[in-house]
């Protein structure tokens, strides 16, 4: 990571880490990079904070600043952003979107061409400029100057690419849908009801300051009780730019990132449309997920977290599906990035062809129970090489015997550590998590 981009863009509190300035700087460099080449346009998408405005306007003005044309998709998520750049030949895109973050949080994601993540050198470039002087850019002048355009028109053409994907219809299925107040709620209740389905909605009043506020995937439990209080066919989560998606089955149970990895590895594999007969996963994907995949012969691969690892792992292999626990789920025929929308098409699809309901479809993974401390922290890196900290969590993983295993890894997007473990119980994944936190908070690292 660098001073200012993380894992997921460069995010942080409006105002405080992220500023209108830094959006402008970040504006007129990508409008002076791309423009190098020839005329340059860029498309710009955003979630419903209240800062999303005042970030949007400071870059479309370092953009235009520098001699790029503008395309403002407005209130939007992530991957219609991705699905706009890469079919219409867009230089490149932003998202305007802190994802999960409460709302006072904000982030600048960025988009290649080929609607993939920005690739690192251009990003270390960003990074230079943001501290080097403004003037190191040149201005365009006169007819150089570039121009905003209100472009709805794409956000619309990917809802009609959304329902291109669907074989079936959607009818008599009783569907209930979170939005967060995010973005989704643009764009997710018109893709169902048009597809047939009879739509429940939450979440879908933003005001700019109750994204992600007690709904959406990180607060599943709200999806969870409105299922089981309407007696719903199924449910679908999102997060705050609906990239995520997770999903509630016809019996209440909540269906993570790695049961839909499951589904839709079994379908496809059935299919034969699992390419290589492989999955793309991360360390933090749960060891039931594994044996599940093994007992069903299908391959995997373990990436660092971040969605970013997964695209990259299954582009430099061929797959044609890999995902996260957290809901984002990438298939790669359809999309280069996580897409919740898309994924919670998928499911109704797989569901429909097979005949099923979810709650059969997951049938076969037994999850192990884990347990998952974050600790605020002034140096990731420090606690991560700490000699005592890695001895606690090697003397944990070693009376675990086989039968779980502990992680630690550092946030890409807080100054957190994350301690995660897995086990038989419950209380033992608690127990060993605590122990290894225990060591990290009497060294004095906690903030």
């Amino acid at each position: 990571m660098g001073k200012y981009f993380g894992t997921d863009g460069f995010r942080g509190e409006a105002n405080k880490d992220l500023t209108a300035m830094h959006a402008f700087k970040v504006g007129r460099f990508l409008g002076h990079y791309y423009s190098q080449k020839g005329d340059c346009s860029v498309a710009i998408g955003k979630d419903t904070r209240r800062s999303s405005y005042m970030f949007e306007d400071a870059l479309a003005a370092g953009l235009t600043s520098t001699g790029a044309d503008v395309y403002l998709l407005h209130v939007t998520t992530t991957p219609s952003v991705s699905y706009v750049v890469r079919t219409e030949d867009f230089d490149c895109g932003i998202m305007i979107s802190a994802s999960h973050n409460p709302f006072y949080d904000n982030g600048i994601k960025l988009l290649n061409g080929a609607g993939e993540k920005m690739e690192q050198e251009v990003i270390d470039q960003i990074e230079e400029y943001l501290d080097a002087d403004f003037d190191s850019i040149p201005y365009a002048e006169r007819e150089d100057i570039g121009r905003t355009v209100d472009y709805f028109a794409g956000r619309n053409r990917y809802m009609g690419y959304l329902m291109s994907l669907a074989k079936h219809s959607f009818r008599n299925i009783k569907v209930g849908l979170d939005c967060s107040n995010g973005s989704a709620s643009a764009i997710a209740k018109s893709v169902f009801d048009a597809l047939g389905a009879e739509t429940h909605v939450i979440n879908d009043q933003p005001n700019g300051t109750n994204i992600n506020m007690n709904c959406g995937s990180t607060h599943i439990e709200v999806l969870q009780q409105y299922v089981i209080d309407n007696k719903l066919d199924i449910g679908f989560a999102y997060d705050g730019d609906a990239d995520r998606c997770f999903c509630i089955d016809d019996e209440g149970k909540i269906v993570d990132g790695d049961l839909i990895l499951y589904v839709a590895a079994v379908h496809m594999k059935e299919k034969g449309e699992l390419k290589n007969n492989a999955v793309a996963t991360t360390i933090m994907s749960n060891l039931g997920l594994y044996k599940a995949f093994e007992e069903a012969d299908i391959a995997y691969e373990k990436t660092d977290v971040g969605d970013k690892f997964v695209y990259e792992c299954m582009k430099n292999n061929d797959y044609r599906l890999g995902g996260e626990q957290s809901g984002h789920i990438i298939f790669s025929k359809y999309a280069t990035t996580g897409d919740g929308v898309l994924t919670s098409i998928k499911l109704m699809e797989f569901m429909l062809t097979a005949k099923k309901k979810m709650s059969e479809l997951i049938a076969p993974v037994t999850i192990y129970p884990q347990y998952l401390e974050n600790v605020r922290v002034e140096d990731k890196d420090v606690v991560l090489n700490d000699e005592d900290v890695l001895a606690a969590a090697k003397k944990v993983e070693e009376d675990l015997e086989g039968d779980g295993r502990i992680i630690l890894r550092a946030s890409g997007t807080e100054p957190v550590v994350r301690v995660m473990a897995e086990a038989k119980t419950d209380e033992i994944a608690q127990s060993v998590v605590k122990e290894v936190v225990e060591v990290i908070k009497s060294k004095g690292y906690e903030a």
